[in-house]
């Protein structure tokens, strides 16, 4: 089924202003982890302005943590619900899961922000502050999107089921909780910030704590000791290699324009009590990337290899082998072929609306994706306003134009879509 062009593009310039104050009303609610439940509250009133059949519920961590996919260090999740809408189909046509996650990562030094992180504030075409590109903007485009296909009276066969997870920036349990609770679809989209490409593949990741052992000793005859620093620089060169190693065999084309197609990250470095003392234990946490076309347990081998590698470097560590923790967040990759329906479609939608082909790449970082894909089968393709470059930085902004043009692409292909016959 078809919708003329012109007219889901008036339906979504006409709501330009209402979309705008409803995206600051998100922005303005400072939903870090554990702090969702305010910017939810958002989120449910307008699902209910749009008539959706509501699911809202707080996530019982007994229902989800026996999951192979569960990584989650939070213990409960009350008072800061799930929040599921469905616009139920006439019958006969592909359903759509539209994923989209309220938490944000913490704003940081305010003092690095040129006005309050959850400001809102709009100026020359931008919409500023902490979760406006990553992803509150992604988020009211899908709203946006349903908002002008519902306008326009276009019946639609397949279901369209609209979510506001939490949890996804730690690790994904949101999106495996409404996965546990029976919301499955032909297709998902997740409008992550891609700068509006097409991302039918996500790279997974894990993060890790490496326990670096040394000897102490008084910093004044500091040679009677070993120190854990010392050592821990050797652990990080050890990792460097092993990402280019790592990196060396990646030959998918679409990661031909990503620098690092698979990134091992040191995020965090902890040793020594005393200036004059030789530390004897250092702790290096970090993150290493899984290409979509790898298992998590393969590349936490390739890992523990590595490490044990150390003691061809220095008898050291053949005494004292570095011991590893994988902890906290774990994201699952993605994968789904650039000729699959679910992209051609999206492909073709964009192109109606935009006049040139889209951007096919894979994700340099993790989505919920892969819980949705490798969890139940699911096709899943990420597409978004925002860039990535300011997610997670200070002054986050997103483009309200691209917010729009997203809209109107997503308009098109839920028209599409949910009347293809199953």
């Amino acid at each position: 089924m078809t919708v003329e062009r012109h007219l889901i593009a008036q339906a979504v310039a006409e709501r330009r202003k209402e979309t705008i104050a409803f995206l600051q009303r998100l922005v303005q609610e400072d939903s870090i982890r554990g702090n969702e439940a305010g910017a939810q509250a958002v989120i449910i009133e307008k699902c209910r302005k749009l008539g959706m059949e509501l699911d809202i519920w707080e996530i019982d961590r007994t229902e989800v943590e026996s999951h192979p996919f569960f990584r989650c260090d939070r213990e409960q999740f009350t008072g800061n619900p799930n929040v599921v809408g469905v616009l139920k189909g006439t019958g006969g046509g592909k359903s759509l899961i539209l994923n989209g996650h309220i938490d944000v990562v913490p704003a940081g030094d305010r003092k690095d922000w040129s006005a309050d992180p959850y400001s809102g504030k709009v100026e020359n075409g931008r919409l500023y502050g902490r979760g406006s590109t990553d992803m509150k903007g992604g988020t009211a485009s899908l709203l946006l999107a349903i908002e002008a296909v519902q306008s326009l009276g276009v019946p639609l066969k397949g279901s369209v089921i609209f979510q506001s997870v939490i949890e996804e920036e730690s690790g994904g349990a949101g999106t495996l909780a409404a996965l546990k609770r029976g919301y499955v679809a032909d297709g998902a989209i997740i409008p992550e910030p891609t700068n509006m490409k097409i991302f039918p593949k996500q790279q997974g990741s894990m993060w890790f704590r490496l326990k670096v052992k040394g000897k102490s000793a008084h910093g004044g005859t500091r040679y009677e000791g070993v120190s854990a620093i010392d050592n821990a620089v050797t652990v990080i060169q050890r990792l460097h290699e092993l990402e280019r190693d790592r990196n060396d065999r990646v030959d998918d084309p679409l990661y031909e324009n990503i620098p690092i197609p698979l990134p091992i990250n040191i995020g965090k470095i902890s040793s020594g009590e005393w200036p004059s003392s030789v530390p004897d234990v250092a702790i290096i946490e970090g993150r290493i990337g899984v290409g979509p076309w790898e298992d998590m347990e393969s590349v936490e081998e390739e890992l523990i290899e590595a490490l044990g590698d150390l003691k061809k470097i220095d008898e050291w560590f053949d005494q004292h082998p570095v011991e590893i923790e994988w902890f906290g967040g774990r994201w699952q990759p993605g994968s789904l072929e650039p000729g699959h329906p679910l992209i051609q479609t999206l492909s073709e939608e964009f192109q109606k609306v935009c006049a040139v082909r889209p951007v096919i790449e894979a994700s340099p970082w993790g989505t919920d994706g892969g819980i949705l894909s490798k969890g139940a089968g699911i096709p899943v393709a990420v597409f978004g306003p925002g860039t990535t470059e300011l997610a997670h930085d200070a002054d986050e902004s997103i483009e309200l134009e691209h917010l729009f043009k997203s809209a109107e692409i997503l308009a098109g292909f839920i028209v599409e879509w949910c009347n293809q016959p199953v």
